[in-house]
């Protein structure tokens, strides 16, 4: 499965989980910023895309220097730079792509990162997120997802959309069955695995998938 992996310019949590997630074969693509963060983990970037107003002028020189393909924006634009990074990561066509280092900081911009997960635009790609133990995927109507765990993992799930109908969930300690969510209710925070998965499955609306892994908790 091809995957692109998007760091943005959040703070790194817990770096060597960070390594464990990544693959070999992962493209790693950087809003501004975040290619600090790879540079931390002794990564060279496939692409860094923004303002380059987070970058000194001579780690984009390196960066040049080492073949990576810079994508040069305004500061004055209609978009973040990791929006950007995004609509050229799914320009790509991958299977998956996968946020890291997006959350923490400004406020405004933790939830923005978190919400571009539902553009209808991108409906076609698994969009993922982590950050330290923590691992988030959007789940859309129809669909259904299988999380892999320990039994004690922390498992939620957040509706972003006014209802989600038909919501089933199996192998937690609270399960649901036909169930429906609505958008600002904490009913299915903070539930837990009762075995090593757990399936999600909705009818109709928009769900964030939150896992956290026990064993890594900060």
């Amino acid at each position: 499965m091809s995957r692109i992996v998007i760091f943005a310019n959040g703070i790194l949590n817990q770096p060597e989980l960070l390594r464990v997630r990544l693959r070999p074969t992962d493209r790693i693509f950087c809003a501004d910023g975040g290619a600090l963060h790879t540079l931390a983990l002794g990564l060279t970037p496939e692409v860094i895309i923004g303002d380059l107003d987070s970058l000194p002028a001579e780690i984009v020189e390196q960066m040049e220097a080492a073949g990576v393909t810079i994508h040069r924006h305004p500061t004055a634009k209609d978009e973040t730079d990791l929006e950007l990074a995004i609509e050229l990561a799914v320009a790509r066509q991958p299977d998956e792509i996968l946020l890291t280092t997006a959350l923490g900081g400004r406020l405004d911009q933790m939830l923005a990162n978190i919400l571009l997960f539902t553009r209808p635009d991108y409906a076609s790609i698994q969009l993922s997120l982590v950050d330290g133990s923590q691992w988030a995927t959007l789940l859309r109507s129809r669909q259904t997802i299988t999380i892999q765990g320990q039994p004690g993992d922390t498992l939620s799930l957040i509706p972003l959309t006014p209802t989600v109908h038909q919501v089933n969930l199996t192998g937690v300690k609270w399960p649901l069955a036909g169930a429906t969510l609505s958008l600002g209710s904490t009913l299915t925070i903070s539930n837990a695995l009762a075995a090593h998965q757990a399936t999600v499955q909705i009818g109709k609306g928009m769900v964030l998938v939150i896992h956290i892994d026990k064993n890594y908790q900060q």
